[in-house]
C-alpha cells in the first residue's frame, strides 16, 4: 500500500498517508525512499534535497521556504518551512474556461419553497432578529415561547421558530463599513427564502435604528414581517406579549407554504473549511469543489469565502476571473485585508492554527492553497464585499475573516441556502436557517464523530472511491438535504447560536 504521495511533478514534497517510522524504506515513485524522522500521518516528507532558504513546493505552488539545508526522507514542517515572499502569477483571466452548462431540460431538480418574490428556501423558519445585542433577551423569550412543547403542533410545515442575537447593533459609527455590513446582513436575513416569517425587535435608542434600516433598505412591514422596539411599546414583558402574540398570528399563513419540484438554479451553496488538516486539500475539499462544478453547471451558484484563508492562493482565483474588473475587486480585498490586520497589530500570514499544525499544515501559503480547491475549477464570476446580495450565477468569491461563524453569516445574507462544511479535525457546527452539511477529510475523524459529520470524504485516500465519484456523491447529498431531508447538525439541533455578524471598526 501506498504510504506517501506527491501531489504534483513538481512538488519536492509528498504527503504521508499513514504514519513513518524513522529508518524505514518506503515505496516511491518505482524507487525506496529512506525516512530519516519519525513522520506522522497527513505530514510532509521531502522527497529531494532542498537547500536553505530555497521554495518548499506542494500542489506545484510554494508553501514556504526552507530554514537550513533538508535532506531527502526529513520531516518538513514548522520547524523548518518558514513563510516568506512568494512571487506570483497573477495572469488575469488566463483560465476562465467557459463553463459547460449541462441543457436546461436535463438539470437536477429539488424540493423547495418557492417564495412570492420568486426566490427558493430549503427550510421554513420563523425568525427573531435583533437589530441591538440590548433586545437579545426579548428575543429569546418570544422564540422559547413559541417553541415550546405543543404550539407548532398543529403547523408541520414550520421547521421552528430562531432566535437571531449578536453583541453589535450599538456603540458604533452610523456610517461607514462597519454600519453598511451589519445592515446588509440583517436585510439579506429579512429577505432569505428560508424564512416563511420574521420578526426585527430593536430596543430603541440604539446606533442601528429599526426606522432608518427599514427606510435604507426599502422593506415594509406586512403580514409575514414586523418591527418594534421594547422602548415604544412599554418594556420587556409588552415588547415579549406583542412579538409572541404577532408571531402565533402569522403562523397559520407561513405554514401554507409546501414543497414543490424547483431547479437546483435555485441554489446557492456556501463552502467553508474549518478545523482543517493536510487532507483537506486532498480529500474533502476538491471534492466539494468537484460538487461545486456540478451545481454551477446545472445554472446554481457557490459562495466561496474567507479572504485571508485564500492569501497565497488568490491568484489561482485571477486567473478563473471572468473580467479582469473582477480580478481587480478580488486583489482590493487582499489590500484592504493587509491594511486591516496591520492597523491591529496582526499579519494576514500568520501561522495556521494549533490545530491545523498537528494536522500537518505548516504555513498559511500550504493551508490556502488545499482550501482553495473547495471552490471548483469554474470562471469566477464576481467578488462581493461582506453580505453582499448575490447579483450573478455561479462561483463567486465573498469577503470575509476566516471564523466560521461570521464568514457563514455574511454567505446566508448574501443568499445562501444550504452550507458545506469540510472538517479534519472535526467541526461541530449549525445554521439555522440554512441546513449545514459536514465532510470528513479522513476516515478516523468521520468514525471518531460520527454523529456530526454527514459525509466521509477519506474514502479517496482509502481507494474506495474516486474525486469524480465523491463529488457526485456530494452533490447528490445536498440536493436531498436541500429538499427536506435532516443534516447531521440539524439532527443534534446545532444552528441557534451561529449567528454572528462581522464587527468592523471600533466600538466606542
Amino acid at each position: 500500500m501506498t504510504k506517501i504521495i506527491r501531489l504534483d511533478e513538481k512538488d519536492n514534497v509528498a504527503v504521508a498517508i499513514k504514519g513513518l517510522v524513522k529508518n524505514e524504506l518506503v515505496p516511491f515513485e518505482g524507487d525506496m525512499l529512506e525516512i530519516l524522522d519519525a513522520i506522522d500521518e497527513m505530514h510532509k516528507v521531502a522527497v529531494e534535497s532542498i537547500s536553505d532558504g530555497s521554495p518548499i513546493i506542494k500542489y506545484g505552488q510554494v508553501i514556504g521556504f526552507a530554514e537550513g539545508d533538508v535532506k531527502s526522507g526529513e520531516h518538513i514542517h514548522v520547524h523548518n518551512c518558514q513563510v516568506g515572499d512568494v512571487d506570483k502569477d497573477y495572469a488575469f483571466c488566463s483560465k476562465a474556461v467557459a463553463t459547460g452548462y449541462v441543457p436546461e431540460g436535463d438539470r437536477a431538480t429539488f424540493e423547495g419553497y418557492r417564495r412570492s418574490n420568486g426566490k427558493v428556501g430549503t427550510r421554513n423558519y420563523v425568525g427573531v432578529l435583533t437589530t441591538v445585542n440590548c433586545s437579545a433577551t426579548v428575543a429569546r423569550f418570544i422564540a422559547a415561547e413559541l417553541n415550546a412543547p405543543g404550539v407548532l403542533d398543529a403547523y408541520p410545515n414550520i421547521d421552528g421558530v430562531i432566535a437571531l442575537t449578536h453583541e453589535t447593533g450599538c456603540g458604533m459609527r452610523t456610517e461607514g463599513e462597519g454600519y453598511d455590513a451589519l445592515r446588509r446582513t440583517f436585510e439579506g436575513y429579512i429577505r432569505h427564502p428560508n424564512f416563511g416569517g420574521l420578526m426585527m425587535v430593536g430596543l430603541g435608542c440604539e446606533s442601528m435604528q429599526v426606522e432608518n434600516l427599514l427606510e435604507e433598505c426599502g422593506l415594509h412591514q406586512n403580514d409575514t414581517f414586523l418591527a418594534y422596539t421594547i422602548q415604544e411599546v412599554g418594556g420587556t414583558k409588552a415588547a415579549i406579549q406583542k412579538g409572541a402574540a404577532a408571531l402565533k398570528a402569522m403562523l397559520p399563513t407561513i405554514n401554507t407554504a409546501k414543497r414543490e419540484p424547483c431547479p437546483v438554479s435555485e441554489l446557492t451553496m456556501a463552502v467553508q473549511c474549518g478545523g482543517s488538516d493536510a487532507f483537506s486539500g486532498i480529500t474533502a475539499n476538491p471534492a466539494l469543489g468537484v460538487a461545486a462544478d456540478i451545481l454551477v453547471r446545472n445554472g446554481g451558484s457557490v459562495i466561496y469565502s474567507e479572504t485571508p484563508e485564500i492569501f497565497g492562493a488568490e491568484h489561482l482565483l485571477t486567473q478563473r476571473a471572468e473580467t479582469e474588473d473582477i480580478a481587480e475587486k478580488l486583489l482590493e480585498r487582499i489590500v484592504w485585508w493587509n491594511e486591516y490586520t496591520r492597523a491591529s497589530g496582526f499579519e494576514l500570514n500568520n501561522n495556521p492554527s494549533p490545530g491545523n499544525k498537528k494536522g500537518g499544515l505548516s504555513t498559511i501559503l500550504e493551508k490556502s492553497l488545499g482550501a482553495q480547491a473547495k471552490g471548483g475549477t469554474t470562471i469566477l464570476t464576481d467578488v462581493l464585499h461582506y453580505a453582499e446580495p448575490l447579483k450573478t450565477q455561479g462561483l463567486v468569491f465573498m469577503d470575509s475573516p476566516g471564523y466560521d461563524p461570521v464568514s457563514v453569516t455574511g454567505q446566508v445574507a448574501s443568499g445562501a441556502n444550504v452550507v458545506c462544511f469540510t472538517t479534519g479535525r472535526g467541526s461541530a457546527f449549525g445554521f439555522k436557517p440554512v441546513p449545514s452539511i459536514k465532510l470528513s477529510t479522513n476516515t478516523a475523524i468521520y468514525n471518531h464523530m460520527r454523529d456530526d459529520i454527514d459525509i466521509n470524504c477519506g474514502t479517496i485516500i482509502d481507494g474506495e472511491e474516486s474525486m469524480a465519484e465523491a463529488g457526485q456523491r456530494i452533490f447528490e447529498y445536498v440536493v436531498d438535504i436541500a429538499s427536506g431531508k435532516e443534516s447531521a447538525s440539524e439532527v443534534l439541533g446545532y444552528g441557534d447560536a451561529e449567528f454572528n455578524p462581522w464587527k468592523i471598526g471600533a466600538v466606542v
